[in-house]
């Protein structure tokens, strides 16, 4: 199976530098992925790009971008440069982004978020494949007068969309290549979020990949890191679309979808995932019981990755 992990940290931004030596780790560690989130901080197309470039052999990917203040030529052109400088290491995830921080930060309505995934993949994909795009939608509007391709863009970037609810799981099936479900948990992947997504696949199109991201720490403190998850992770349950994942999952908070304790227990919890539907599990929130117990998992992750 294929296994990652983010690089963000739960606590502070990590200089340039730092981020690059952690991915060198990952890298040796055996695992095959490092994926990057969106905040306003960092671009994380622009850090997935330095990274994957300096470690060679690492996938890289963004985890994810909300389409609320982008443009779909503006994603095109960051996600291809990202490809071309990794030499096709690139992975693209898009988000729908909250209310809150759409509104309070960009000053945009959150209105029609659906809709929007919708024309933004719409236009998004020929731009990706070609270079090329004439879209004309409700929502906007992208069209190419000349070239939007990047040399050695190649393969075309494959997009991934973190979709929770039915709605964004049967567009993303429709028009992704895949999903990034958080706090998701095996319940709820094997009999909600797996079906959608599959159930929208378009006639003849590969099997969409399912990327779960999980919260999970290798720890002797099991009870301490689960109070830090539970801090952590608590804004996660005010926004509804991981509230009502959250609930699917058979949990009544985020942190009970946190995978912590030995390696065997761990180990145990990435087997439901895959036989969930999975077909890649990235670990976030590894830092939460300190830097020995992220080494520790991290090398845990890294001999399932292998084995």
């Amino acid at each position: 199976m294929t296994l990652g992990v983010t690089l963000a940290s739960t606590s502070r931004q990590l200089p340039i530098d730092d981020t690059v030596r952690l991915a060198r780790e990952a890298h040796d560690a055996g695992l095959h992925s490092a994926w990057f989130g969106q905040s306003f901080a960092y671009d994380s197309p622009s850090l997935a790009a330095i990274v994957g470039r300096e470690v060679p052999g690492l996938q890289v990917g963004t985890s994810a971008i909300p389409v609320f203040g982008r443009h779909p030529l503006l994603v095109s052109s960051q996600a291809q440069t990202a490809q071309a400088a990794t030499g096709g290491r690139y992975h693209l995830g898009l988000a729908l982004g909250t209310r809150h921080l759409t509104e309070t930060g960009f000053g945009l309505p959150y209105e029609r978020p659906i809709g929007l995934l919708r024309e933004f993949l719409t236009a998004l994909r020929p731009l990706l494949e070609t270079g090329e795009a004439d879209f004309h939608g409700e929502l906007l509007t992208a069209t190419t007068p000349y070239s939007a391709a990047v040399p050695g863009a190649r393969p075309t970037v494959p997009v991934l969309v973190a979709a929770m609810g039915p709605q964004a799981l049967r567009v993303s099936g429709e028009l992704a290549d895949g999903i990034l479900p958080f706090l998701a948990g095996p319940r709820a992947l094997a009999e909600h979020v797996v079906p959608a997504v599959t159930a929208a696949e378009a006639a003849g199109r590969p099997a969409p990949r399912i990327v779960a991201l999980v919260p999970g720490v290798v720890t002797a403190d099991a009870d301490g890191v689960r109070e830090k998850a539970a801090e952590a992770l608590a804004l996660y349950e005010r926004i509804p679309s991981y509230r009502r994942a959250i609930e699917l999952s058979g949990a009544d908070r985020a942190a009970g979808l946190a995978v912590i304790g030995d390696e065997e227990a761990v180990a145990a919890e990435v087997r439901r995932y895959r036989e969930a539907g999975a077909t890649e599990v990235v670990f976030t929130s590894t830092d939460l019981g300190g830097e020995d117990d992220r080494r520790r998992t991290w090398k845990l992750l890294g001999e399932l990755a292998r084995g």
